[in-house]
């Protein structure tokens, strides 16, 4: 039997004989499917682009910064009126947008003032704030404002001022609008049962107006009328120690005659001023504490305790006593009037 074939043949037998099956394809290749078309080859020579992922656009950054805005909100509520004011004169959004930012720089940068005790202030109810009054100008009252304010997240200070600051152009009724009031018990009491934080500087123009000599020796306060107001609302007297105020202008002179003839009670003479005329009224960069003490309670007593004149008087005397001691305590710690 011939079993020769052709190159690349397969043999079978068939009836004894041998059938030859010839591929249609080369040993090793497959026949592609009908349905799918072959691959193309790809070129060396094309190149391959990537397209990048399409994205959101940005959003355009403000172009007003946040002080702008809020100043153009408060002109808007200037000019439409639409701004709350109560009875005292007392104007909220006034306060915080223009007398709060400069006080605060003052307060932070200048005086670089450090608190302590603020969690003796109530966030919520009336309390009588008493403090020391010195540095020949009230500055100390105002710090004490800021104080109040930033370290109760945003209640105000009502203090309570002397009939001269209110006569003053321009200076009483800023001190309305930030609101303060007139000294008097009957102002006082509404403010405390209201439910606002009052505050009171019982030594007067004999505080911040005493020679540098005497400086932290508290003056007398008074026959007592804050503890009597205080006693009434039934609300804590919260003592307040300042130190730092009293060296921010020393006193060390008084022209009498001036200060009669411009109705002032005292018109002072500091190692600047007046010899350096406007530079003088600058203040010293003195380091500043403030100290909130323990307050003393007034709701234990009954309704009449407030016409008890000895009563008051221990209350009073108690509350000088606790402020004077704070000062005595703050300045033994103190290394330096300029850095604390």
């Amino acid at each position: 039997m011939n079993r020769a074939t052709r190159p690349g043949s397969e043999a079978y037998p068939v009836n004894g004989a041998e059938a030859q099956v010839i591929p249609l394809h080369a040993h090793g290749r497959e026949k592609p499917a009908a349905s799918e078309p072959p691959a193309a080859e790809p070129s060396a020579a094309a190149p391959v682009v990537a397209f990048p992922a399409a994205t959101a656009p940005s959003p355009e950054p403000d172009p007003l910064p946040d002080a702008v805005r809020e100043a153009l909100a408060f002109l808007r509520h200037r000019l439409t009126g639409d701004y709350p004011v109560d009875e005292f004169g007392f104007d909220a959004e006034l306060t915080e947008t223009l007398l709060l930012p400069p006080l605060r720089a003052l307060y932070e940068k200048w005086f670089r003032v450090d608190t302590f005790g603020v969690e003796h202030l109530p966030t919520a109810g009336g309390a009588l704030l008493v403090s020391n009054h010195s540095g020949t100008v009230p500055l100390d009252a105002l710090m004490t404002m800021v104080a109040v304010h930033d370290e109760t997240r945003g209640r105000h200070l009502r203090g309570l001022g002397a009939d001269l600051v209110f006569k003053l152009p321009l200076v009483g009724s800023l001190a309305r609008k930030s609101g303060q009031t007139l000294a008097c018990n009957a102002d006082a009491e509404r403010l405390l049962s209201g439910g606002e934080l009052v505050g009171v500087w019982p030594e007067g123009f004999k505080g911040i107006g005493k020679p540098f000599s005497a400086r932290y020796k508290l003056q007398r306060f008074g026959r007592g009328g804050f503890v009597s107001a205080a006693m009434r609302a039934g609300v804590p007297i919260v003592p307040v120690s300042v130190v730092g105020a009293e060296e921010i202008y020393p006193k060390i002179g008084d022209l009498r005659l001036l200060a009669r003839l411009l109705g002032l009670p005292y018109f002072p003479i500091t190692p600047f001023f007046p010899l350096f005329g406007p530079f003088g009224v600058v203040p010293l960069p003195t380091k500043w504490t403030i100290e909130f003490g323990e307050p003393v309670r007034t709701d234990e007593y009954g309704p009449d305790a407030a016409d008890d004149p000895m009563l008051v008087f221990t209350l009073t005397d108690q509350v000088r006593e606790s402020i004077q001691h704070t000062l005595y305590r703050r300045l033994s710690r103190r290394r330096s009037v300029f850095r604390g």
